[in-house]
């Protein structure tokens, strides 16, 4: 353990991501026995528990705060930080026998050196850094093996333990909500493993996090779904990104890094996207139906904009920017693109590039009215058995001097539950109809 201290921005995109996930306000949690062992080490805490319900189950993150005074000595401090860690454990023993659903439960210990008492010539200190200094520690398997050997059932096993610097390190890393969900799957399995000695444990948790994400495994459940997908008839072939990434990551070649760059990078952008599209629709509903739409479906949509892994991100990141290296005819006239999930099968994009042509058939004019009539046909059309929303995306690239911008109009659209026979009949008829002479 060090007193070092190493800032860490809080203003990436998983942590606004999350937020849109937060089932209510933070919860204060009082830990047992915490009023001896807060005499004993003359410190103070907090507890704070966030529910956030994810696409793949309930997260639960307890967010404790542990001030001890300045001149407190190491094992002082790791002493009380145990103490804690053994409260804290106990507490999710008891939250375990009451859920039956997926999820996963993380502690986020954040340890703070205080020292509001200290003289100065003024009275007052005018140095904060002085006043509250966070402690750089870490925890890990081999932490669990060696401080809490006695400790390590099922029930405290389930309790994920972060330091706060290592827990912000791994959000930074992940990018999007459901590789950190993976990550969390990951990071159990290896815990266990470790401490029942089948594998050699990870040094840091920020080794264990890179180890987790240049695993080809990464893209297991983007093959899962471009396989379910040629099965549909919806592509012909495998996606040759995949393909390509799939193996790079694999042979651990020199351009998985870059891969990984561009995943990232992506992943952020997707995000800065999402955000900016759902204020612009928050706008439209404003000004077309004179009030604004109800916080939850607000939410709703932002979570499925935000339910997409990194590939998934990366693939539709790269189907709008190949739109400015399209021929001049097509970005004259405008044109459609179909794209889809790759993290979940029954989410399916229609991206309309609008036309130059103001009074063309995919201009914006025509289109942005629409977008929710759209938005429906294509939900009949896909003969996928779980669907579940189809989100129209228009967009428009708009150059200004030297800058060209990306404006984006939205529209999700629910799709009620249907049989993969139900979907095929709609298309039956809906090809009669055509047929049908007027």
């Amino acid at each position: 353990m060090s007193y070092s201290t190493t800032t860490i921005s809080d203003q990436y995109e998983i942590a606004k991501e999350l937020t849109c996930y937060l089932q209510s306000d933070a919860i204060e949690i009082s830990l047992v026995n915490m009023d001896t062992i807060e005499r004993q080490y003359g410190i103070h805490y907090t507890a704070q528990q966030y529910l956030y319900q994810l696409s793949s189950g309930k997260l639960s993150v307890l967010r404790v705060t542990l001030s001890l005074p300045f001149d407190s000595s190491r094992t002082k401090i790791e002493a009380a930080r145990l103490a804690v860690l053994k409260a804290a454990a106990v507490w999710q023993k008891k939250q375990n026998k009451q859920s039956e659903t997926a999820s996963h439960a993380v502690l986020v210990m954040d340890v703070h050196l205080t020292d509001d008492n200290r003289e100065h010539e003024n009275g007052v200190s005018d140095d904060q850094k002085y006043k509250n200094q966070r402690v750089k520690h870490h925890f890990g398997a081999r932490y669990f093996m060696e401080q809490l050997v006695l400790d390590t059932d099922d029930s405290v096993q389930r309790l994920q333990v972060f330091s706060w610097h290592d827990w912000h390190s791994i959000l930074e890393a992940l990018q999007t909500p459901c590789e950190l969900w993976r990550f969390l799957d990951y990071h159990l399995e290896q815990l266990k493993n470790a401490i029942n000695g089948q594998v050699p444990s990870v040094e840091t948790e920020t080794a264990l996090v890179t180890q987790f994400l240049n695993r080809p495994a990464l893209f297991a459940q983007a093959i899962a779904l471009d396989n379910a997908l040629i099965k549909y008839n919806i592509q012909d072939a495998p996606n040759p990104a995949l393909t390509s990434m799939t193996l790079a990551y694999k042979n651990q070649s020199i351009t998985a890094q870059m891969y990984h760059q561009h995943l990232q990078q992506a992943a952020q952008l997707w995000s800065q996207l999402s955000a900016q599209m759902i204020e612009t629709s928050r706008g439209n509903h404003i000004g077309n139906e004179g009030k604004a739409v109800l916080t939850n479906e607000i939410t709703h949509w932002q979570q499925q904009l935000l339910d997409e892994s990194l590939f998934s991100r990366h693939e539709l990141v790269r189907t709008l920017y190949k739109h400015p290296k399209q021929e001049p005819r097509l970005q004259q006239t405008g044109y459609v693109v179909h794209q889809h999930s790759y993290e979940s099968l029954g989410r399916h994009y229609v991206l309309i590039f609008y036309g130059q042509d103001i009074e063309g058939h995919h201009s914006k004019k025509t289109i942005q009215p629409n977008l929710s009539k759209i938005a429906q046909d294509v939900a009949t059309r896909l003969p996928i058995a779980e669907l579940h929303h189809v989100i129209v995306l228009g967009i428009e690239f708009i150059k200004e001097a030297e800058d060209t911008f990306m404006d984006i109009d939205l529209w999700i659209q629910p799709v009620n539950a249907m049989t993969q026979r139900e979907r095929q009949l709609i298309k039956q008829l809906q090809q009669l109809k055509k047929q049908t002479p007027k």
